[in-house]
């Protein structure tokens, strides 16, 4: 929706005449175009007054920068007379939310981080708090819950393929295969009258999945997959390593971004120049000449000279060409070499990527956890010899 006062107003008039419920993201900044609360006023036909405590939360914010306070940042503390603010630990947008004639609405600043905590920490609670009241005064209504099961190791299409029947005859719950980066995650939906029967009614289904998918799913909801595999490392008492060339430390990135990873990451080496995969990795100067800085045979001895000089049980190395130049007619943008080196013996994998620079590194990155991941689960039939 555009900066323009009459037609949100007008959006704000249909979508509060159809459903229960209306939310709002964006608008709520300090500049004259920010006008969701203006519109949310006209909607509800309420004066804009201003709120002591959105006003104080806002001086303190830039307090706490130690940065003086524009005056234009006080229009954020105003709201409709019988709106609440919510309160932004993360900017100076508070949130606002209005109950009316039997509607509710919720207004959430567009930052993805801010508006992701005012919907989990004030919005949803006050839902379902209106659920309940509904239901304890003979209204039950109904309510729609979701699982999301994560997948890694196997595209969209090989996957959809073994649950072929499952999403063919999917009603209630249903199944909705959802693409990314590197990974595919399954959403199951019901609907129901509690959220005990609709999750009653995901599990047989679940149950399935699982079965078709067994060495493929790592996660669920919001579970990361380093998360799953720094669990994994820690319940085995393993340490991990990573030698990086082409992700430039993104690998090491992702998994010190876990509380508590200094259980079991010791380190990363960001190997770019040949110079430094020899003289910390211990990369043969004579295998760099002959086969290249990409290539299986150095992503191997990167690997394997990490595991060797660091001590680690695990280690873990990416190589590469992220483009946009580097690349021959053998040797394309995109091309990737993961080794792992374990105590039975190293695993190389090669990888073909076809983006840009920042997404090809963020999808080596990806591989290499997954590779990582299905090792630690034993999906490699071959772990204990030398190549798989």
């Amino acid at each position: 929706v555009g900066d323009n006062l009459p037609r949100l107003t007008a959006l704000l008039q249909q979508a509060w005449e159809r459903v229960d419920v209306v939310l709002i993201s964006g608008g709520l900044g300090p500049t004259l175009d920010d006008l969701t609360r203006e519109a949310v006023a006209h909607l509800v036909g309420e004066e804009m007054v201003e709120d002591p405590g959105a006003r104080r939360m806002i001086e303190e914010y830039f307090h706490r920068r130690g940065v003086p306070m524009p005056p234009s940042n006080l229009r954020q503390a105003q709201r409709p007379r019988s709106a609440l603010c919510l309160m932004n630990p993360y900017g100076t947008a508070p949130g606002l939310w209005l109950e009316k004639d039997g509607k509710m609405l919720a207004a959430m600043p567009g930052v993805p981080i801010e508006m992701k905590h005012l919907m989990e920490a004030e919005v949803l609670p006050r839902l379902e708090q209106a659920r309940c009241a509904r239901a304890a005064a003979g209204e039950p209504g109904m309510v729609l819950v979701s699982r999301v099961l994560k997948v890694a190791g196997i595209g969209e299409s090989a996957m959809a393929e073994k649950i072929q029947d499952l999403l063919a005859g999917q009603t209630n719950p249903t199944i909705a295969p959802l693409a990314k980066r590197g990974e595919v995650w399954l959403r199951l939906s019901a609907k129901a009258p509690s959220e005990e029967t609709a999750f009653a009614l995901i599990r047989p289904l679940e149950e399935a999945i699982r079965s078709r998918l067994a060495g493929y799913i790592f996660g669920t909801d919001g579970e990361q997959l380093e998360e799953v595999v720094g669990r994994i490392l820690t319940a085995r008492g393993l340490t991990l390593g990573t030698a990086e060339s082409c992700t430039g430390g993104l690998l090491s990135h992702r998994i010190t971004g876990v509380p508590g990873a200094s259980a079991y990451f010791l380190g990363g080496v960001v190997a770019y120049d040949n110079r430094i995969k020899e003289k910390i990795l211990g990369v043969d100067k004579a295998l760099l000449q002959e086969y290249g800085a990409v290539s299986p045979q150095v992503a191997r001895a990167m690997a394997e000279g990490m595991r060797k000089y660091y001590g680690v049980d695990l280690a873990l190395s990416t190589t590469g060409i992220a483009g946009p130049g580097g690349g021959t007619a053998k040797k394309p943008v995109g091309l990737v070499y993961l080794a792992l080196a374990h105590p039975e013996g190293t695993i190389i994998r090669e990888e073909r990527f076809c983006w840009d620079r920042a997404e090809n590194k963020i999808a080596t990155a990806q591989a290499g956890l997954v590779m990582l991941w299905q090792y630690l689960e034993g999906v490699f039939a071959c772990a204990g010899q030398e190549d798989c």
